[in-house]
Order: C-alpha cells, then sequence, then structure tokens
C-alpha cells in the first residue's frame, strides 16, 4: 500500500514538475502575433509579406533567439477585412503570455486598433502604412509608423516629379491625378498632395476606386477625357495590376505612372509584363533584394532545409523582404528593450514599447543582421515613432524592378507642421493630454 501512495506522489510530482516546465518554456518564449491575409482578393499581395515576416522570426530563432529568448508566433486569417482583423486582434493579444507587437499590413485596422492597443499596451508597428500623423510620439504613444508615411510617400514623389520637370516652378499647371483605393489607405496622401498642389500651383484630380479595384473603366475614361500629366496610384491587390492594364488599354504612358510602396512590387507588374514597362513606384528604402547577406541566410538556413514558410522562388522579392524588414524592426524592439529590462528575458509590450522608441539601427547593426545595401538606418525617440524618411523611385524593366533615382528625404518642413497639427486635433479629440520631453526621459 506504501509503495503504491510513493508511486502515486511520484507520479504526480512528475507531472507537476512536467507542466511547471512546460510553463516555464512557454514563459521563457516572446509571442509575436501575426495578422495575415493570405485568402481574398488581396492574398496575392499579402501572402509574401506574410511569408517573409514568419522566416525572419523563424531565422531569428535559428541565429539562437534573442539573447537566448526564442520566439513563438501564430498567424490569423482576416482577409483584409477590418472588422476581422480586429477579431484577430482580440483572439491573439492575450496568448502565450501576451503580444509582443502587432502589425496589421492594413491602414483600416490600424485605425480601429489605436485605441485599443493604447489600453491593452501592446506596440502597433505600422511600417510604410497606418496614420500619418502617427509619427508624433507625444499623441500617439503606441503607434509606430516606421521607416515613413504615406505623408512620406507622396512627398517624395512629388519631390521627384518636380526633379524630372525641372523644378517645383515647372509643376505650376500641371495636372495630377490620384487614383486610389477607396479605403483609409487610399485617402490618407490626398491632404500632403493638396498642400503640394497649394505650395506649387498644380492641378489635383482624386479619382477614388472602389474595393477590390477591378472595375476601373469609368476612372480611365476621365483620364482619358483630362488628360493629366502624371498618374499617382495608390491601390493594394488586383487593383494595382488593373489600372496598369487600362493605362496600356487607353494608351496612357507607364512612364509617367508612380505608384506608392504597396503598387511597386512583382504581384502588381508580372501578369502585365511589358505592358508595364517604365512605371514607376516608390520605394520603402528596399526593393527586390535577392544577392543580401539576409536572404541567402534564409535560404541556406530554412529553404535549405525544407523549413522556408513559403516558395522558395519569392524569397528576396519586394513585399517579402518588406515582411521581412517589418518582422526585424519588431525583434530589435525587443532586443532594445532587454538592453534596459534584462538580456536573455521576455518583455512585455509595455517594455517592447521603450525599445521602439529608442531603436537605433545604424550602419553597423544593419550590416551585423543582414541587411547591409538593403535600407538606410532608422533611430527614433519617443516623439519621433517614424525614424526615417528616406524613400527612392524604382522602375519595372519588364522583367524586374530596378532603382532608378537616387535617395530623397520627406520634407520637414512641410510635414512636420501637418503631423503637430492633425495630431493635437486627434489629441483634443480623444482627451489625450501629450507627452512631455520630461515624461519621455522616466
Amino acid at each position: 500500500m506504501k509503495l503504491r501512495k510513493l508511486a502515486l506522489t511520484a507520479s504526480l510530482a512528475a507531472i507537476g514538475l512536467s507542466s511547471a516546465l512546460t510553463a516555464y518554456a512557454q514563459a521563457k518564449e516572446q509571442f509575436f502575433p501575426v495578422l495575415v491575409y493570405r485568402t481574398g482578393a488581396y492574398g496575392p499581395n499579402g501572402t509574401p509579406w506574410a511569408n517573409g515576416y514568419v522566416d525572419y522570426l523563424k531565422l531569428v530563432n535559428a541565429r539562437g533567439g534573442i539573447n537566448g529568448v526564442k520566439l513563438s508566433f501564430e498567424e490569423c486569417e482576416f482577409g483584409y477585412a477590418t472588422d476581422r482583423g480586429v477579431e484577430c486582434y482580440e483572439r491573439l493579444k492575450g496568448k502565450h503570455g501576451g503580444g509582443t507587437v502587432f502589425q496589421p499590413l492594413s491602414t483600416g485596422v490600424t485605425f480601429a486598433l489605436t485605441e485599443k492597443a493604447a489600453v491593452d499596451k501592446i506596440p502597433l508597428i505600422t511600417a510604410g502604412y497606418g496614420r500619418s500623423e502617427s509619427q508624433n510620439g507625444a499623441v500617439f504613444t503606441w503607434n509606430f509608423p516606421l521607416l515613413g508615411t504615406y505623408w512620406v510617400g507622396a512627398d517624395v514623389l512629388i519631390q521627384h516629379i518636380a526633379k524630372k520637370e525641372g523644378g517645383y516652378d515647372k509643376l505650376k499647371g500641371k495636372k495630377i491625378a490620384l487614383v486610389y483605393h477607396d479605403s483609409p489607405y487610399g485617402k490618407e496622401p490626398i491632404a500632403l498632395l493638396e498642400e503640394r498642389a497649394r505650395m506649387h500651383g498644380f492641378n489635383l484630380q482624386l479619382l477614388p476606386v472602389a474595393h477590390p479595384g477591378v472595375e476601373q473603366k469609368a476612372t480611365w475614361l476621365q483620364i482619358r477625357q483630362n488628360r493629366p500629366d502624371f498618374v499617382l496610384l495608390w491601390g493594394w491587390g488586383v487593383m494595382n495590376s488593373t489600372s496598369l492594364k487600362e493605362a496600356q488599354a487607353t494608351g496612357f504612358p507607364r512612364d509617367k505612372m508612380y505608384g506608392i510602396w504597396w503598387a511597386g512590387a512583382e504581384p502588381d507588374v508580372k501578369d502585365v509584363g511589358d505592358g508595364a514597362k517604365g512605371y514607376n513606384a516608390v520605394a520603402l528604402q528596399h526593393g527586390a533584394e535577392p544577392n543580401s547577406a539576409v536572404v541567402k541566410e534564409v535560404l541556406e538556413k530554412l529553404h535549405g532545409k525544407g523549413q522556408g514558410t513559403g516558395p522558395k522562388e519569392e524569397v528576396g522579392s519586394v513585399l517579402y523582404m518588406r515582411g521581412m524588414i517589418s518582422a526585424m524592426l519588431g525583434v530589435e524592439g525587443v532586443a532594445q528593450a532587454q538592453t534596459r529590462y534584462g538580456k536573455g528575458k521576455v518583455m512585455t509590450g509595455e517594455q517592447v514599447r521603450w525599445g521602439l522608441e529608442n531603436l537605433n539601427l545604424d550602419q553597423k547593426k544593419l550590416d551585423a543582421i543582414g541587411f547591409a545595401g538593403v535600407m538606410r538606418p532608422v533611430q527614433t525617440s519617443c516623439l519621433d515613432h517614424m525614424g526615417s524618411s528616406w524613400a527612392r523611385i524604382h522602375t519595372w524593366n519588364g522583367s524586374k524592378w530596378e532603382f532608378s533615382s537616387d535617395w530623397y528625404q520627406a520634407d520637414e518642413k512641410v510635414i512636420r507642421p501637418m503631423v503637430m497639427l492633425t495630431s493635437a486635433k486627434y489629441a483634443e479629440e480623444k482627451k489625450i493630454t501629450p507627452r512631455t520631453p520630461e515624461q519621455c526621459k522616466q
């Protein structure tokens, strides 16, 4: 009888130890929720981004984690629908000890989560999208539009067009049409373009396109009638290739078309081929980067062992790289947080926010993690949640994207007043007291 009791006690102790070890193992993992859309009208564009994002998390684990802390992740498919994106956020935010950071890849979802994230104390990284005024970290304390906003993208495009034309004075009287996705995403650049139109005297024509963007006959009929000098394309998914096909059909020159970075990737042009030759897009620093060190490492450590997330041939493509860069920014936010709160420890969302507010990805650091030649340094602060405003133009040559400009930096004299004014209105509306520089030091 005593032996049976001893055996039972030992068994229960073993179960308890096993549970404790499991809990400890889980506690030692940094959880990255992954909102994705691999299905639906935007799946062809959302999928390579998601594959790049997940592959980078896997690569960090293959490197040994963040100072020994391994990463866990879970995907939630939301089909680019805002309500489903919010549902995914609610489902994942408390799992596995709590979400580290959310990256929704949707401006609509970003708008919907801005207030929720502040309550839940989980940072939102919106690299190259989201609310343009959220650069102001004094008001938007949990939003991080790292690398650039749509105001940055629009400003760089106008700078580039002015340079091609021979100066800003040459824009007076020109017609510039904005063909945009009729959503929060597509509407974001309008304020900046209207400001630039006032400054330089060009005529801005706004042409919204309804989701998902496959019906554009009426839009391009207006373009044929009004004959704009340039077309700016703020599309996503099938809308982009449809616009290029319509431009070809109506005879609008593709070299007079300029897309935002979400309209400048392989899925946008591959089905159009030579018909898209000469089409330009602003690049969110990087382009297709098949020869970068980080891509070679992914091919060796993941795809070489059958552990890659998607097809091997997409590794290094534009949207795949953007997914990798987005994941890297989140990982580096955790790594920076560990310098203050303890190396080798799992960081909370609040601690990661501090890390993201104190990013200093200098060239030496970028080179060390495999991003040499891919992007420029990024340095954030408590009050500047963007960290970089550099971009360049790349052009489709019929078979691949090639850089076709030097680097541009968005004009702070134009953008900063807009950021401060719009964020101040938001703070007043939401009864937010902006943080002071002194509070940032705490």
